[in-house]
This record gives C-alpha cells, structure tokens and sequence, in this order.
C-alpha cells in the first residue's frame, strides 16, 4: 500500500524551530544557515534542483520531529538526510555519464534586498585580489564567455594547468565558494569612510 506524500505543517515546522533553539528568532536564523548549507552541498553534488531537496531534507527531519524522534543536532540530521537523499537521486538519475560541459552552472543566491550593488561589487573586487594570481586567472577564465567560448575557455584551462576536466570544475566550485563567502561577509562588514 502506498503512503500518500507528507506535507510541512506549520506546527511540524514551529517544531523544528524549536529544535533549533528556544529563541525564535535565533532559531530562525540557524533555520536559513542549515537550509543554505543544504543548498550548496547538492550544487556542490550536481543536482538540477538544489533549493528543492534542500527542502525535502528539511521536511523529512521536521516530521522526524513531529513524530517524537529527539533530535540533538538538528543541521548534521539533515546533512544525514541529504546523503540519504543523494543516494536516491543516483539510483533514480539514469546511469548515462554526461559532459562536463553539459553539467549545469551552479547557482547563485541573490542579493539581499537593500544591499547597494556597487559595494557587494567592490567586496568581489577585495576577495578576487585575495587570491593567489593562478587561482585568480583560474576563476575569472573559468567562466568567461558565452557557452562556445566557455567550453574552449575551460579545454584551455585544463591543458594549461595539466589536470582533467572534473578537476578543474571541483577546482573552480571550490574558488567560487570561497569568493562567495568572503563578498558575503565583507558585505555584512560596516562601511568604512575614507580619511
């Protein structure tokens, strides 16, 4: 017999906020840091629809919850659930290998509403001068171009440095999550005023 699919209700839900701290607005917060997390584990793993299973896994340990389970760490449960979840996508995903070139892009977040554009510009500037010049070249090559011109970009960029293709892209997710996270937090950082 076949279970009908399960629904976040709002009182599964103001469980696993409770789960994650008595403070709600605490909670909340630590709510959206798991569920980002999620999100780029499955960009980091090549699925289609990152913000969907990062909700799924998110629904699965709410009605875990709601069913009574005692949950101490609610984030590495749903990192649990979304290994389960990736093992299901494998089985389900046809067994056909596909080019690098056909993966698809990661994706971005976008940015919060009332952040100036000029600044989280300037702060991708900042970060990019932090990287070492290969990595630098790497990153700003690595997506350069239209898809054409991305795809000899990238076979140039794989003779260059001497690696294989699925080395290059682990490579340039890495930077580009690097670059990501410190433009997110040089963003947060108050303006300075020059002197």
């Amino acid at each position: 017999m076949r279970s009908e699919k399960w629904s976040l209700t709002q009182e599964a839900f103001n469980g696993l906020l409770a789960s994650l701290a008595p403070d709600r607005d605490v909670a909340a917060r630590r709510y959206l840091e798991v569920r980002k997390n999620l999100v780029r584990l499955f960009e980091w793993r090549g699925c289609s629809t990152p913000e969907e299973y990062a909700d799924e896994a998110i629904n699965r340990c709410a009605k875990k919850i709601g069913e009574g389970e005692q949950i101490r760490d609610v984030a590495t449960y749903c990192i649990g659930i979304a290994r389960m979840l990736l093992l299901e996508m494998s089985r389900e995903r046809p067994k056909e290998a596909r080019s690098l070139d056909q993966a698809p892009e990661p994706h971005t977040l976008p940015t919060e509403p009332g952040t100036d554009p000029e600044r989280g510009v300037e702060c991708l500037r900042r970060c990019l001068a932090e990287l070492s010049p290969e990595n630098r070249d790497l990153i700003l090559n690595y997506y350069q171009g239209d898809k054409g011109e991305k795809i000899k970009n990238r076979k140039g960029l794989t003779e260059l440095f001497g690696i294989p293709a699925n080395t290059l892209r682990m490579r340039a997710l890495r930077l580009r999550e690097k670059l990501q996270l410190c433009a997110e937090n040089c963003i947060q950082q108050p303006e300075t005023m020059p002197s």
